[in-house]
């Protein structure tokens, strides 16, 4: 245990990582300008030898074991309460930083002097192709990937890499805990906007991703892709989460109908294709009908979230991006493959 507190500390949530925890470790450890880190690393109850493995050859890392399995928001909320840096980076296990990673993050933060929520180029970790510069949304919160390296003004970016100071994060309450997993991320950075932070992303170093790996999905494979009915139905779900408490005024009912006639078009069409009307009740059903009950607890949130915000209509859908998002995935990619 260091005497004195690190200025930053890396957060790794690992659920089954034997495959992927050495790189991302290492890419941590190895990393440029002598920058105080402290690692910390939540074990979502592995059924691997991950746990072991972390304990017998990196010692330099706080390791929190969990009974059960509690997901991804649960996790990262159990290491901020444990993690002392001024700075805080939520990194992936199967995300592996460039050696000049923090360095570079770093050197944003401090020349920004305010706290903003930041991140790296993404890069698929099997083709080392450009990912995202992080991500702009559809009209129906829809992550939309930035390729443009002089945009650096996003909506979001993804939870895989993404850096924050600690008193910002507590002030944004971390993340919503009935989430579970996915789209936290998304949560946390219209949240911050909303209340005059930015959220950036830098076109310099980069990350890593083996992307699916930690939940399965969220892929191309041989041109289609690739999903899980659990991962598509926590998608489905917290993005309307999402959109319930952070759209903007005067257009979010508007919004909320269409979505909920483009999922209901969505869902029966995929029924059909598929010969699985399974998938309609899993995914597209049991997304909604959490929605409705989880709606009282949602329109409180916004309400809380409205009186903190200070940033105009305007300014708010700037980082929206006009075509939807899963039309133009379809044309490119066709109907996914939904295991």
């Amino acid at each position: 245990m260091m005497d004195t507190a690190p200025l930053i500390s890396v957060c790794i949530a690992n659920y089954n990582g034997m495959e992927v925890i050495d790189d991302c470790l290492r890419s941590v450890l190895g990393q440029q300008g002598g920058i105080s880190v402290e690692i910390l690393v939540h074990d979502d109850a592995s059924t691997d030898a991950s746990v072991a493995h972390i304990r017998e050859h990196y010692p330099e890392v706080v390791l929190i074991e969990s009974d059960t399995n509690v997901g991804f928001c649960i996790a990262n909320n159990r290491m901020m309460t444990r993690a002392r840096g001024k700075f805080i980076l939520l990194l992936n296990n199967d995300a592996a930083l460039f050696a000049d990673a923090l360095q570079t993050l770093l050197t944003e933060a401090v020349r920004l002097a305010q706290p903003a929520i930041l991140t790296l180029p993404q890069f698929d970790a099997t083709t080392g192709v450009l990912v995202d510069r992080g991500c702009l949304l559809d009209p129906f919160y829809n992550p939309v990937p930035n390729l443009n390296p002089n945009r650096a003004d996003v909506a979001m970016v993804i939870g895989a890499c993404l850096w924050i100071p600690k008193t910002l994060w507590d002030e944004l309450e971390g993340f919503p805990e009935w989430f579970g997993s996915i789209a936290e991320d998304m949560y946390l950075c219209c949240r911050a906007r909303l209340a005059g932070y930015a959220v950036r992303a830098l076109a310099a170093s980069g990350y890593r991703h083996w992307q699916g790996k930690s939940f399965g999905g969220n892929r191309v494979q041989q041109g289609r892709l690739s999903t899980n009915v659990r991962r598509r139905y926590m998608s489905e779900r917290n993005k309307i989460y999402t959109l319930i408490a952070t759209y903007p005024p005067y257009i979010l009912w508007i919004a909320l109908c269409i979505h909920l006639a483009l999922s209901l078009l969505e869902s029966l069409l995929l029924g059909v294709i598929k010969k699985n009307y399974s998938l309609v009740r899993r995914i597209y059903f049991a997304a909604w009908k959490d929605v409705i009950h989880e709606l009282p607890i949602l329109l409180h949130l916004r309400k809380r979230i409205a009186k903190r915000t200070v940033i105009t209509f305007c300014k708010q859908v700037s980082v929206f991006y006009p075509i939807h998002r899963k039309i133009h995935l379809l044309f490119r990619h066709g109907i996914p493959s939904i295991r």
